[in-house]
């Protein structure tokens, strides 16, 4: 269970982006943030991600508060997460080829034995061919990038996603696939969802429920 109480939080002092935002995310269960762009919801799906630390306000996992947020955050809060976001030539180090950047999670938690096999198991599944996987980012397109960065948020394993604006930057076709690889990893683990995007079509046939932003603030 993932649960944001009353969070405020920003980038700059006294300028909060998110003012007193309350969410939650049952387990297995998919939910759609819905909202026009700037007003903050990818701030506050940074906060859910433990990527940013609030001004205010309580985030609980499982029902015990989170205390600490970034690289400080205890490895099995960490991990539980898997986070895919708009821009995936800003997420991507350029310098690693596809398989070392689905790999990077791996490797920082001290499980690179894993690798091979979990490429192995995920490159399929998101639609990615041996050929792309030897290949840097700008040698790639952005839809077949966003799918190297989509397999790195599965590696772990999470039992949360948060997709911040996945699929904007996509082709129908690319952003149909992608959708289809997370719920079919959600089929099988029973994983929850935070969907977090501008477009209400899409987000009320993905999510369980949709929450528009102007209802949380």
């Amino acid at each position: 269970m993932l649960e944001l109480r009353s969070i405020t939080a920003g980038y700059a002092r006294n300028a909060p982006v998110v003012r007193d935002v309350s969410l939650a995310v049952a387990p297995g269960e998919s939910v759609g943030l819905l909202g026009p762009s700037g007003c903050g919801k990818s701030t506050l799906a940074r906060v859910a991600a433990l990527l940013h630390r609030p001004d205010s306000g309580t985030l609980l996992l499982d029902g015990e508060p989170v205390r600490r947020w970034r690289h400080r955050a205890p490895r099995e809060k960490r991990t539980a997460f898997g986070v895919v976001f708009q821009q995936a030539r800003l997420s991507a180090d350029p310098r690693l080829p596809l398989t070392d950047l689905i790999a990077e999670p791996l490797r920082a938690t001290g499980r690179g034995d894993e690798v091979p096999g979990r490429i192995a198991e995920l490159a399929p599944v998101v639609g990615l061919t041996p050929d792309l996987l030897t290949r840097r980012p700008h040698e790639v397109s952005d839809g077949q990038l966003q799918r190297a960065c989509l397999a790195r948020a599965l590696v772990l394993r999470p039992r949360l996603l948060v997709c911040d604006e996945m699929t904007a930057m996509l082709d129908a076709s690319t952003a149909a696939a992608l959708v289809v690889a997370v719920e079919d990893y959600r089929a099988a683990t029973g994983a929850a969802l935070l969907a977090v995007g501008h477009d209400r079509t899409l987000l009320r046939r993905w999510c369980d429920r949709t929450v528009e932003w102007d209802s949380l603030t």
